[in-house]
């Protein structure tokens, strides 16, 4: 997807008032349109299927199904939809199941609206985005043996900084000035560093050790 395409969007939650915010504030703003709503996972999961949007905006405790249920079941159907978590629960219970069921961010509603607008841009081109509060949760479950080790970079850290902010090696690489394989370099050195695979876990360690917030 490129960055000035229109990004299609579900929007799943059991509150009608919910839907119908989210769908004003995301269809008033530009490069987004909503395809449809649902107000539980198995309807989500149908509705995603006939539909096929860029983006699903999904809450997780529902009547009509739960989202981790759907964003399980979507995986499973190798649905071409990133899914975006919006709710209001970010206990271990909910945060850790959602994200390894597939989906690609986690957001609370309390989210200020140029974040969530910022966030359905990354999940759409496949980049993880972590609220603060959800990334110091899932730290427990994917930091790894070298936590603690050698510290980050200057360098290190700017790049970081951007990775949280659903940034992507091309844009980080211009941003400061430097080629997208110099980019992968510092992703490389910081992963190890910090005893971590990938873009999500580094994330969530950094948060937790206070390089980043």
């Amino acid at each position: 997807m490129t960055d000035d395409a229109v990004i299609s969007l579900l929007v799943v939650d059991d509150h009608p008032v919910v839907r119908d915010g989210l769908r004003g504030m995301f269809e008033s703003a530009p490069g987004f349109r909503v395809l449809g709503e649902a107000a539980g996972g198995v309807e989500a999961v149908e509705r995603a299927t006939a539909l096929d949007p860029d983006v699903i905006l999904m809450d997780l405790r529902m009547p009509g199904g739960a989202g981790v249920d759907a964003i399980r079941e979507l995986t499973r159907r190798g649905a071409r939809a990133r899914v975006l978590v919006l709710t209001t629960y970010d206990t271990d219970s909910d945060t850790l199941p959602a994200i390894e069921a597939g989906a690609t961010g986690y957001l609370l509603k309390d989210a200020p609206r140029d974040d969530l607008f910022t966030a359905v841009r990354a999940a759409a081109q496949g980049r993880t985005v972590l609220s603060p509060a959800v990334a110091s949760r899932l730290v427990s479950a994917v930091r790894g043996p070298k936590a603690g080790g050698e510290p980050l970079s200057a360098r290190e850290r700017e790049v970081l900084a951007l990775v949280a902010r659903g940034t992507s090696n091309k844009e980080i690489a211009r941003e400061l000035f430097i080629s997208e394989a110099t980019v992968k370099t510092h992703l490389t050195h910081l992963y190890a560093k910090l005893g971590v695979g990938d873009r999500a876990a580094a994330v969530a360690t950094a948060y937790d050790r206070g390089i980043l917030g």
